[in-house]
Parts: C-alpha cells; structure tokens; sequence
C-alpha cells in the first residue's frame, strides 16, 4: 500500500550532493510507517551554491527537519540559528530541526557510535584504550564518542603528518584537546597491542575494495583477544578489517549499527518521541542492501 501524500503530510530529508545512494529514506520512512505518522522523508540533491537557498526554502515551505551529508556538515553552520555544543565541538553538523523558526543544528553521530558501546557491550571504560585509525571527519565523532565514554587513553593514528597536526590543532579551543593523542602509521606496533577499542574511520575496505583494510594481517595479529574492533563501513559485512579482528578473537561491530542509532537520535527529535522501532529501522536497512541476517 502506498501512502497518500496530502497537504497536511510533514516533510524531513536529506540534503548532500551527491545524495541518491543515501540509505536515509530508507531507514526514516520504515520507522514513520510502523509509527503510522504522517510524514515523509525525501532525499534532496543540493549543489554547494545552492545550500543557503535551499535552507531558506526549506523554512518557507515549512521543512520540520532534515539530515546534512556530504559536502555540507560544516558549510550549514553559518547558515543556522543555534547550533548544540557537541556539534561546536566536532565542528559538523548532521541533523537540523526547525524549532521556534529557527533552524538548530546538533550532531547525532557521536550517539550513533557510542549506542553499541553504551549498551549491547557496555563495560567499565575508565581503565581503556581506543585506537582511531584515520583523522578525517568521521574521526572527530569518534574521539568525542570515546571522551563521552571516559576512555584513559585515545589515539589518533594517520599516515600524513601534516594532516595529523591539522586534526590535533582544529581542537585548541575545545576542552577536548587534552583528551587525545595523535601518532603516525608507523606507531601503530606498539599502539595495537594495548588497543581495547580499535576503530576504522578510513574508507579503505569499502566496496568496491572490499579486498583491502587499513591493517595487514601481521598488524591486526597483535590485537588483545576480547578488544572491540569498529568499521565505520557497512558495505560489505563483514570488512576484510572486521575479518581479520574476527580471526584474532576480537569482537566485531561494523557502521550498520552506527548509521541506525543516529538515525533514531535524529528522528527523536524530529518527531519528539522517547521511543522508535529501531529493529524495523535496522531491518530495512538490511533487506535494501541484502544483508539478511
């Protein structure tokens, strides 16, 4: 049965641009079914220059809220009211809500990351180390994510110095800045050993290069038994990454379970609700990219 779209029907999207591969739509509109709510959730391709206008139309037309990719996490600050300070902190915002007429920009990916670690394999972090891999956009909900955690330790590994520097500097005036440590490639011997979290944020791995990962099979051979490995990817499941951890006997969790849980934060506050049918969200997901269960 299709649902009848009416002039009372309440719109949320996506914008990004590229925005057709979003899985978004996907995910919102099997939750806003089950709910029974009418609203939908629309993919909006929005080019750069456009974004400003498209943020105003957005209001006029009475938009209650939407979800930012890429290339627009950090351009859409300006353009915003208020904006939450975990978003401030990462400097992006994912997912915006109209509120008093305005527009109010928060960041959900940090909930999305930790949800796994809160609950399903929720432990003691205080006395942990995580070890990030990667230090571009994604890397920053994720040193946030392990600060809100309590981690001792966190270590930002990437293989260009400069950029390293770039990621450590962004974070001065942050309280942050003294929560984390960033070391380069070649540190990564001494730092895997210790890792009880041990995090992909880098793209290697994703399809179509589903035969390459961040580490080799030597590196990811001294990982403790029982440390969490984390793919940021979800395509294809498991990561030849999350394969080999597998192999070491650590715990896998790919980007699925991330890409669901900040999905539900942002559709909280869209639709003001406590609780969402999050296993209908994960399912649909599932099914659209054939990764039955």
């Amino acid at each position: 049965m299709t649902k009848e779209i009416t002039g009372k029907t309440k719109l949320l999207g996506v914008i990004g641009h590229p925005v057709e591969h979003s899985l978004s739509p996907v995910m919102h509109n099997a939750a806003i079914a089950q709910l029974g709510l009418d609203y939908i959730y629309l993919p909006f391709p929005i080019e750069p220059q456009n974004l400003e206008a498209a943020i105003a139309g957005f209001a006029a037309v009475g938009v209650v809220g939407f979800s930012v990719t890429i290339p627009h996490k950090q351009a859409i600050i300006p353009l915003l009211s208020e904006i939450t300070p975990l978003a401030q902190t990462i400097g992006a915002v994912n997912t915006v809500s109209r509120q008093n007429h305005k527009w109010v920009g928060t960041n959900t990916d940090i909930e999305g990351f930790i949800a796994p670690l809160q609950t399903t394999y929720k432990q003691d972090w205080s006395q942990k180390v995580a070890v990030i891999l990667g230090n571009g956009g994604a890397a920053r909900a994720v040193v946030a994510g392990c600060t809100q955690l309590g981690f001792a330790q966190i270590h930002v590994v990437g293989r260009n110095m400069q950029r390293l520097e770039e990621f450590r500097n962004s974070w001065s005036n942050s309280p942050l800045a003294e929560k984390f440590q960033v070391h380069q490639w070649e540190e990564l011997p001494k730092l895997i050993p210790q890792a009880n979290l041990l995090v992909n944020t880098t793209p290697i791995g994703m399809y179509p290069k589903v035969d390459e990962s961040p580490l080799s099979v030597e590196e990811i051979a001294n990982l403790p038994t029982g440390a969490i490995a984390y793919d940021l990817i979800y395509i294809p499941k498991p990561t030849q990454f999350l394969e080999l951890a597998e192999k070491q006997g650590a715990i896998a969790i790919d980007g699925l379970e991330m890409l669901v849980q900040q999905g539900v934060a942002a559709l909280k506050i869209w639709l003001q609700l406590e609780t969402l049918p999050v296993e209908v969200m994960r399912q649909a997901l599932q099914n659209h990219l054939g990764l039955v269960e």
